[in-house]
C-alpha cells in the first residue's frame, strides 16, 4: 500500500457488486488514473448446502451493497468511481465533503476475514442443539419433522427421533440432510 493509497468502502447497488466492481476498473483505466486505483475487492465467503442431495458451494458476498476500494482519491479519481454505473456513493461521506477512509483495524479485519473465509474450506459450523426441532430435506424421509437427540462433531451427522406411522423412529443423519424449523 503505497503511502497516498487508502482503503474506502464504496456503495453500490446490491446484487450486481462483481459486475460494479469491473466497471470501476474500466472506467479508471479508461480514464487513465490508473495509477491511482489499488485493488478492488468484493469480500465473499463460501456457503455450503444441499441441492438434489449433492453438497454445492455457493459464494455468498460477505458485506452486500458494498465494494471495497484501496485508491489514492486525487484530482477526478472521486468524481470517476462516483459516475461508474450502480455506484451510490462513499460510505461515511459527508455532503459536499470527502470520503472517509476505512480504519487500519477495519482494513486488516476486513482482509483477515477474507483470507480466513477462503482458508477454511470445509470448514462447517455446528448450528444445532439437542432438542431442537429440525425438518429432514434430503433422503427417503424428505419432509418429515423429528428433535435432535443427539450429535456427532467428528462424524458430523446427529441423531434425530422421527415420528413415522405414529412410532418414533431414531434416523442417523448428516448436518447438510436437515434444515431448521
Amino acid at each position: 500500500m503505497s503511502a497516498g493509497m487508502k482503503w474506502y468502502a464504496v456503495r453500490a447497488i446490491s446484487g450486481q457488486e462483481n459486475k460494479i466492481k469491473s466497471y470501476i476498473e474500466s472506467e479508471v483505466e479508461y480514464a487513465g488514473l490508473s495509477k491511482f486505483l489499488g485493488q478492488v475487492l468484493v469480500p465473499t465467503e463460501k456457503v455450503y448446502q444441499i441441492r438434489n442431495g449433492k453438497k454445492v458451494s455457493k459464494e455468498r458476498n460477505y458485506f452486500p451493497g458494498y465494494i471495497m476500494v484501496e485508491a489514492e482519491l486525487a484530482g477526478e479519481m472521486i468524481h470517476t468511481i462516483k459516475n461508474v454505473q450502480g455506484v451510490i456513493g462513499f460510505l461515511g461521506e459527508v455532503k459536499g465533503g470527502d470520503p472517509v477512509p476505512l480504519r487500519h483495524a477495519e482494513v486488516n479485519r476486513m482482509l483477515g476475514k477474507v483470507d480466513e473465509l477462503s482458508e477454511k474450506d470445509e470448514q462447517i459450523n455446528i448450528p444445532y442443539i439437542v432438542g431442537e426441532t429440525v425438518k429432514v430435506i434430503d433422503g427417503p424421509f424428505n419432509g418429515f419433522n423429528g428433535t435432535i437427540e443427539k450429535i456427532n462433531e467428528e462424524k458430523r451427522k446427529l441423531e434425530v427421533m422421527v415420528k413415522i406411522f405414529g412410532r418414533k423412529t431414531p434416523l442417523e443423519l448428516s448436518y447438510m440432510q436437515v434444515e431448521k424449523e
